[in-house]
């Protein structure tokens, strides 16, 4: 059996889909699983031993129809027998309509029904502490005579080279691996996913004045610099000698395998969180007020894993009929109601259930 699963969009979608090539080889160990994905998120399933063949969807394909075309009929040529459209993008129904697979699976959209001769409704509600976003991608795996309610996790895999590297690295630049040490995730994805700069600035005084002999070291990309350094000064004096602001990983395997050395990974829910999840590593996560919790909390369990919500507090601002897209509109808004005050106390236990 050939089977192609296709899953666009972010690190943290790539990651979660990739429960999916375990559960199948679980059931048949001889298929061969291709995977389609951006081209960026390619570090997260790397050396994944699941998975046969990646397939890199570029921004080229983005930009034009004649390549995106040109990269469909190419898939066509793998004849494959089973095709898994995760999403149902209007690029991956492109993909999935030019495929020859007697078998195409995929959300129910309603419009694509002409598409997929296998389609799933999403639940709405998780019945377990995996959480959403794992539950309804095993569902897909329904047609394929696969349990689904053998819960998988999602697993990123360094090796023992980039381990070893990131401690060397980790050492050279005066950190200590025999004390606390913490990522921190100051940064989400885009504004409206970032805690704001001030409000988190007294989450990482908490943190410092919590572990005193703790050490710090920010996540961010390049172009997020200035709003780190920015970050930094609203920090508090004995604060910013707990931090190491130059330490951070060159690309993403870096931060990956550096993050294997670090006790928790605290921060803003997105990538990086699900990332820290897979590696086994304690996460504490500030979910934007905008986004659904339940979706995203992938086994939280009040205990290694923690994640905090405006409406755990406040449930006021969320009624029944407020749609996702209105409140997005409002996450300034109510992100300046989300007082670190809220889960000080929950974030200081969390902290001493490391030692």
């Amino acid at each position: 059996m050939k089977i192609l699963i296709i899953q666009q969009k972010m690190i943290g979608d790539v990651l979660a889909t990739s429960i999916l090539f375990e559960a199948i080889k679980q059931k048949y160990p001889s298929a061969k699983l291709h995977y389609v994905i951006n081209s960026h998120t390619y570090p997260v399933v790397k050396e994944n031993p699941f998975i046969d063949t990646f397939h890199f969807f570029t921004p080229k394909h983005e930009k034009s129809k004649l390549k995106l075309l040109k990269f469909a009929n190419q898939l066509r040529k793998e004849n494959f027998d089973v095709l898994i459209d995760v999403y149902s993008k209007i690029s991956s129904q492109i993909i999935s309509m030019r495929s020859k697979a007697d078998i195409k699976i995929s959300i129910d959209k309603g419009h694509n029904h002409f598409i997929f001769n296998n389609r799933v409704k999403y639940k709405s509600t998780a019945q377990t502490n995996a959480g959403l976003a794992i539950e309804n991608r095993l569902q897909l795996l329904k047609p394929l005579n696969i349990e689904v309610s053998k819960i998988v996790r999602p697993k990123i895999y360094i090796t023992d080279a980039e381990k070893v590297n990131a401690k060397l690295f980790l050492e050279s630049n005066s950190i200590d691996l025999n004390k606390p040490l913490y990522m921190l995730g100051v940064l989400g994805s885009g504004s409206n996913k970032t805690y704001p700069l001030e409000l988190m600035a007294k989450v990482i005084d908490n943190i410092a004045d919590t572990k005193p002999n703790s050490q710090i070291i920010f996540n961010y990309i390049p172009k997020q610099e200035d709003d780190a350094r920015a970050l930094l000064k609203l920090c508090s004096v004995k604060t910013q000698e707990h931090i190491y602001f130059n330490v951070f990983g060159e690309n993403l395997r870096d931060f990956l395998a550096m993050t294997t050395h670090c006790d928790a990974l605290i921060g803003n829910e997105g990538g990086a969180i699900n990332m820290a999840k897979a590696l086994m590593i304690p996460t504490f996560t500030i979910f934007s007020p905008w986004i659904k919790k339940e979706a995203w909390n992938m086994f939280d369990e009040g205990n290694k894993h923690v994640s905090i919500h405006l409406k755990d507090y406040q449930s006021q601002h969320y009624a029944k009929t407020t749609h996702p897209k209105e409140l997005k509109t409002k996450a300034f808004e109510l992100y300046k109601k989300f007082s670190p005050s809220f889960f000080e106390q929950e974030l200081k236990d969390f902290l001493k259930r490391l030692s």
